[in-house]
């Protein structure tokens, strides 16, 4: 509801504003560092929106566009990560208790963040020259109180994780108090513009998303009641050996299945006292899961967007970005084993 109030009130063309650069190295730089840190306070999905539609209004040529679209997913995965509320996964572990904010966010930082500068530097050497004259952002008409709703829509995401860590209230209530916020900001603002406040907004919330989430957890619950997922536990454990192998191959995976249920059944398959909060697992799981989703353009829901947006086929980004994103998935987990 936050990022569509946003969305509503014009509020990320404040984010476009302040590009300048027609060097196409430099703007891919730039797009990058943007989506990498958007991610981190929006959904991935969301920033993915946001990105692609400002690249697709600065770059006509459709090669060169796929290219700037292919590291926004790369660099949107990797951003949601490091954050408590970047990535549906990471949120996942976060409100089960199995990572904390402050720990996850100086762990997992520098790990995504190589995992983006890698590819990054792969696909720079592909750019070259200036983008023409005529390419510009063309807005809307922004409405009153775009910039205001902006900062506080941000701020309200960035206070969750700190409202949890101040007080110990789960994060529903942090994201209700902000929600509340912005309702009540908005209906004061806009007393005739019903369009722009919360309730018409509402009608327009995905919920079968949200239904698909409870069911998947809901079938992963059931899984765990009945022992499947420790028994799974101990079988790989046998064939593998070493846990952390275990999660970085799970990571692989997260390329084909879905992020939600694959994190939803580590959690339960490794849901012992040996684990405890913080434990290193859980801030490796967190990364490559996250990041493993880049993979391939079907292995995370802001690749999924990229794809119908751009019209993106699989082929082009196994050709084209896969070994980018696999290179930096695997610099990434480099760091983290040997720090």
């Amino acid at each position: 509801v936050i990022v569509a109030m946003i969305e509503a009130h014009k509020g990320f063309d404040i984010i476009a504003d302040r590009i300048h650069t027609r060097d196409k190295r430099m703007l891919l730089i730039i797009i990058t560092a943007v989506a990498f840190f958007l991610s981190a306070v929006l959904d991935n999905m969301t920033s993915v929106i946001i990105m692609a539609v400002l690249v697709r209004s600065l770059i006509p040529e459709k090669n060169e566009r796929l290219i700037f679209v292919a590291m926004i997913v790369i660099a949107a995965n990797a951003g949601g990560v490091w954050s408590p509320i970047g990535d549906v996964t990471t949120t996942m572990l976060w409100i089960h208790n199995k990572v904390s904010s402050l720990k996850l966010i100086t762990g997992l930082f520098l790990p995504s963040l190589v995992s983006v500068i890698v590819p990054l530097v792969c696909f720079l050497p592909g750019l070259k020259g200036r983008l023409a004259s005529g390419a510009a952002i063309s807005h809307e008409e922004k409405f009153h109180g775009s910039r205001r709703v902006f900062a506080l829509g941000v701020g309200a995401l960035i206070f969750v994780p700190v409202l949890r860590w101040a007080t110990g209230l789960p994060p529903y209530m942090g994201i209700i108090l902000g929600m509340g916020l912005m309702w009540l900001f908005t209906d004061m603002i806009h007393k005739e513009r019903h369009h722009l406040r919360v309730p018409h907004i509402l009608a327009k919330i995905d919920i079968s998303s949200v239904l698909f989430f409870l069911g998947i957890l809901l079938a992963v619950a059931a899984l765990e009641s009945a022992g499947i997922f420790h028994a799974i536990s101990a079988r790989l454990d046998n064939l593998v050996g070493n846990t952390d192998l275990i999660i970085a191959i799970l990571g692989v995976l997260s390329a084909v299945f879905d992020n939600v249920p694959l994190t939803a059944a580590i959690i339960n398959m490794y849901n012992t006292p040996q684990y405890p909060l913080d434990s290193p697992l859980w801030h490796l799981t967190a990364y490559a899961v996250g990041t493993g989703g880049s993979l391939l353009i079907i292995g995370s829901a802001a690749g999924v967007v990229a794809m119908g947006m751009e019209r993106i086929s699989f082929g082009w980004y196994l050709k084209k970005a896969t070994i980018p994103a696999f290179l930096g998935f695997a610099a990434g987990l480099a760091l983290i084993f040997f720090t």
